[in-house]
């Protein structure tokens, strides 16, 4: 136990419910949360969020709720979701975070699984998923809804407003606040204090369950290496569902105790970025990606003046910027064009993107390119990685500032130990483990070895200065009919480190060669193709042209030389290659909530192309079934071309530095 949690436990810290209640007594006034509604934000202080909070936990022990209980959370971050969560904490339950993209049948999976008495929803929309799989439920008894606009003629005796609740419980708990407080009392840091589900990539989600304890020595853990204080402002906009929504917009927020802004929206987020000005903030590479093709267009965009001054200063940024950031020596030439630079470029553009005020930002959930860590960093952006998982509370390794390397993941994070297995798949062991996955409890004791650490099921090593780096899932590394090394996931993070590409699927394992199937990023190529006067009727269109292929061909060769370089993957270059018709997705099953690849059933219903890639035939014609959030489904079919890609021998071409 570090010095951290020894105090934190000493004072009785040890559950969300009691630092929540802290904070409300230490620092009433303080804002903890903020929402945009109406185009007005709106702040509540830590007195009024526990105020709220005490209220929710009358509502829902007035409906019946009782400790260990399942609540389903499921919307938008919104401040009486994050509300929900704390009051179900408070009287011992267990909140099941779920994905509001998810489609009622996937909802309904989960709900089984995690035998949902109680469901907190945001919406109307959310509010009719629950109503289409209500009769197979039997179990649920209570839906719950924040935003009430369109229920007005929703007369269901199960369905209940938040706003009436908290209307009732604020009188229940001013006559009577014992009662919040000796729930709050029985509470033991053991506990389970949330449900989250795996991603599903290989099978059906399962509930990981974690204790107070872990997640608290988490954002402890992660708080005490950024130092990160009351006066943190982030931007919650993730998933609740995921591991890092909740470690960073939940856990962190209540050890450290600063302030979390919630968007108005989703179409609003870069507008709401720039009002609130995060000094902590996560996104997962895709953002980064996509915020920094938005640049790049609107540069395209510019008159040619700009353009030079862009790329001038740019330049000197990639000489320079990232080592002044990491307090580096420089020369004074260099100090004095950057610091011009920051006046006319990296400062309005921190500015355009929201970033001005940020003091840390991290990126994890997939590997980011070199080229796109690069460049936030060399315009002052402290853009750090971390590596975790669901299991571990999303922490693992950290890279410490001063200490980036663009390929790796950092070093193992306070009070966790990280080893290697004999196949190389990556094992740790910390206060950070889950307690178990619900009602599993064979795939418990499968993921932990007898030592107690838990099976990651990613293969990795560490370099010369002991920073870990993450080759590919180690069930998916395989080997060419030749013998040489195929990590799938590897090449296709190269792949997507390119603008025009947005998904990749490499096959090779036991073949005698390697084949991609390409999805293209829409924005990009479709703003590529516009500048070049090519028209196209949608995305369909648009990836069967040849224009379009050549240049995804010239994406996939450069990541052939990059192959050719590595000594270990020079055999895994991509020789034939189809641009998909369709854009994978999560609805069709191709995708999961968190835009994984669920590679086998990628694998399975395509197998025609995958036969015809290895056939050695120029085209394939395909038809696919697409479905859509509403239920409705459609027919996308192509005659898809296939095409070959050069490839490079091992070494002819020089590893970059």
């Amino acid at each position: 136990m570090s010095s951290t949690q020894g105090a934190a436990h000493a004072a009785g810290l040890d559950t969300f419910p009691r630092l929540l209640m802290h904070h409300a007594q230490h620092r009433p006034g303080r804002p903890a949360m903020r929402e945009k509604e109406y185009g007005i934000w709106q702040t509540y202080s830590w007195a009024e969020v526990a105020r709220r909070v005490r209220a929710l936990a009358w509502g829902l022990a007035g409906l019946g709720f009782k400790r260990g209980d399942r609540l389903a959370v499921v919307g938008d971050n919104r401040p009486r979701l994050y509300w929900s969560v704390a009051a179900c904490q408070c009287l011992g339950g267990i909140p099941v975070m779920m994905y509001q993209d998810a489609v009622a049948q996937e909802m309904a999976y989960v709900m089984q699984d995690a035998e949902i008495r109680f469901a907190c929803v945001e919406d109307q929309e959310q509010v009719d998923k629950m109503l289409e799989i209500q009769p197979g439920l039997p179990m649920l008894e209570h839906v719950l809804y924040d935003d009430g606009r369109g229920l007005r003629h929703y007369d269901q005796p199960f369905l209940h407003s938040l706003d009436s609740l908290i209307a009732q419980g604020l009188e229940q708990d001013q006559a009577n606040p014992a009662f919040v407080d000796a729930e709050i009392g029985k509470g033991s840091p053991d506990d389970i204090s949330v449900m989250l589900y795996t991603s599903g990539t290989t099978g059906k989600p399962k509930g990981v369950c974690q204790s107070h304890s872990a997640f608290i020595a988490a954002a402890q853990g992660g708080c005490s290496f950024d130092q990160l204080s009351e006066r943190e402002d982030i931007l919650s906009y993730l998933p609740m569902a995921w591991v890092g929504d909740h470690l960073f917009s939940y856990a962190q927020a209540l050890v450290a105790g600063f302030t979390i802004n919630c968007p108005e929206s989703g179409d609003t987020v870069m507008n709401d970025l720039r009002e609130i000005g995060p000094t902590y903030y996560f996104a997962p590479p895709r953002v980064f990606e996509n915020l920094l093709t938005q640049v790049m267009i609107r540069m395209e965009d510019a008159g040619a003046f700009k353009r030079r001054m862009f790329a001038h200063f740019m330049d000197v940024a990639r000489r320079c910027g990232a080592d002044i950031l990491d307090g580096k020596p420089v020369s004074a030439g260099d100090r004095l064009q950057y610091a011009l630079g920051n006046l006319l470029i990296y400062g309005p553009l921190r500015n355009v993107l929201g970033m001005s005020r940020i003091r840390v930002a991290y990126t994890a959930g997939a590997a980011i390119g070199p080229d796109l860590f690069r460049f936030y960093r060399s315009i002052g952006i402290n853009l750090k990685q971390l590596y975790g998982q669901t299991e571990t509370c999303a922490y693992v390794c950290l890279q410490p500032d001063g200490q980036i390397k663009l390929d790796s993941v950092g070093c193992p994070a306070p009070q966790v130990e990280v080893k290697l297995a004999d196949n190389g798949e990556i094992l740790v062991r910390g206060p950070m483990l889950l307690k178990a996955y619900y009602k599993r409890p064979e795939a418990t004791a499968e993921s932990l070895n007898s030592e107690g650490y838990f099976m990651t099921g990613d293969a990795g090593y560490f370099d010369e200065d002991g920073h870990l780096k993450i080759i590919d899932r180690a069930k998916d590394v395989g080997r060419l009919s030749h013998g040489g090394m195929f990590a799938p996931n590897y090449i296709e993070n190269k792949l997507k480190f390119f603008q025009h590409i947005k998904e990749a699927v490499c096959f090779g394992n036991q073949k005698d060669f390697v084949t991609a199937f390409i999805n293209l990023d829409l924005e990009a190529v479709g703003n590529w193709a516009e500048k070049r006067g090519l028209a196209y009727a949608g995305y369909t269109d648009l990836a069967g042209r040849p224009q379009v292929y050549a240049l995804i061909r010239e994406c996939v060769e450069e990541v052939n030389r990059q192959l050719a370089a590595d000594p270990q993957m020079s055999g895994a270059q991509i020789r034939r290659f189809l641009v998909l018709h369709k854009e994978l997705d999560a609805d069709d099953g191709e995708l999961t909530r968190t835009r994984k690849v669920r590679r086998n059933f990628v694998a399975e219903k395509y197998a025609v192309l995958i036969d015809a890639l290895y056939g050695g035939r120029a085209s394939q014609y395909i038809e696919t079934q697409v479905s859509y959030e509403d239920g409705r489904t459609n027919k996308v079919a192509a005659e898809l071309r296939i095409e070959d890609a050069e490839t490079f021998p091992p070494g002819a071409v020089k590893q970059a530095a």
